[in-house]
């Protein structure tokens, strides 16, 4: 492509308290190696109650700051930015130099609504992170060319499949990405993956970061399946394996529950070997990601499997708890 050639492209980054990393964030997108008057940038503010807002205008990044969720603000966005191909990084993401370069080529091929990259971890130093990191890029690996979905962590779409689809569904504050996908290739659009074009994410540092981030998670995967059910068998990036896990938890708890009838105390057998079991699992997975990435500390992974199953069972649990409680106030 020449430098007239490329396409104009609209770069959204939604955020809310991203202090620590909407900085370099930003300076990544800003020193893309892409003619400048082809890019413009819009960071969408969730209201941020640190600084996130004062460093982004010192970039002299245009910021509008408004109360919305990432799939409302994404809604939002598309109707005032300029350009026909609209860009999504996530506040906690930072890009290579080439990385838009990448990825717009792609977009001229047919039925190909939008392109994403490869992800790196951001904060390798932190251990947690390294091994988050390593899980995220294994299934990410598992991506052929194309796929139905992607996370908008660093992602390309074009602004009229988005506009044909109905936007994004502004009642799933994460897992939209996902919803989204599935709509658009049920119109027989495919999402290209590029694994050249790297981006770089922050990932959660601590095991308490990372249980409130699935926790999330689990709440709207479960709105997720409980609009798309097909969904629930599971894809290259959330396998069926996941979805069962929180599945287990609950024969947990049922069999834990049932084993207090004296005629059923039998059934106490039934939660550790659920437990022991899924130990044996995560050991697998996790020996599985630290030999392919030749690093044994994503041993760690098998403690972040289980916050993981967790905190998704603990969100699905919360949602129908408060749907049920809907109902019940129904006259």
């Amino acid at each position: 492509m020449t430098q007239n050639s490329y396409p104009k492209v609209s770069i959204i980054v939604a955020s809310y308290n991203s202090a620590d990393t909407i900085k370099e964030c930003l300076q990544s997108l800003l020193a893309l190696d892409y003619p400048r008057d082809h890019v413009e940038v819009l960071v969408m503010d969730g209201l941020s109650k640190d600084n996130t807002v004062k460093i982004a205008e010192q970039l002299g990044v245009k910021v509008l700051s408004i109360n919305l969720s990432a799939p409302a603000a994404y809604n939002y966005a598309q109707k005032i930015v300029s350009h026909p191909i609209l860009g999504f990084v996530d506040s906690d993401a930072k890009v290579e130099p080439e990385w838009l370069k990448k990825l717009v080529g792609h977009l001229d091929e047919t039925m190909v609504a939008g392109v994403s990259g490869a992800i790196e971890t951001w904060n390798q130093a932190n251990p947690w992170a390294k091994s988050i990191g390593y899980e995220l890029k294994s299934r990410y690996q598992r991506i052929g060319k194309y796929t139905s979905r992607i996370a908008t962590m660093n992602l390309l779409l074009k602004k009229s499949v988005i506009e044909e689809a109905g936007g994004w569904d502004e009642n799933l504050p994460s897992q939209y990405d996902t919803d989204f996908g599935h709509r658009i290739a049920k119109r027989g659009y495919k999402i290209a993956y590029e694994p050249s074009a790297v981006c770089y994410h922050y990932n959660r540092p601590t095991l308490k970061a990372f249980y409130r981030q699935q926790l999330q998670y689990g709440k709207n995967t479960l709105r997720l399946y409980l609009k798309h059910g097909k969904l629930a068998k599971g894809d290259e990036i959330t396998d069926i394996g996941m979805n069962l896990q929180p599945l287990l938890l609950l024969s947990a708890v049922v069999l834990f529950c049932l084993g207090f009838v004296p005629s059923l105390r039998l059934l106490w057998i039934g939660p550790p070997a659920i437990l022991m079991g899924m130990l044996l699992y995560f050991t697998y997975l996790a020996l599985k990601i630290s030999h392919r990435f030749h690093d044994w500390s994503a041993m760690r992974l098998v403690v972040l499997y289980f916050v993981r199953s967790i905190a998704w069972f603990n969100g699905a649990v919360t949602i129908t708890i408060a749907h049920l409680s809907k109902r019940g106030k129904k006259p």
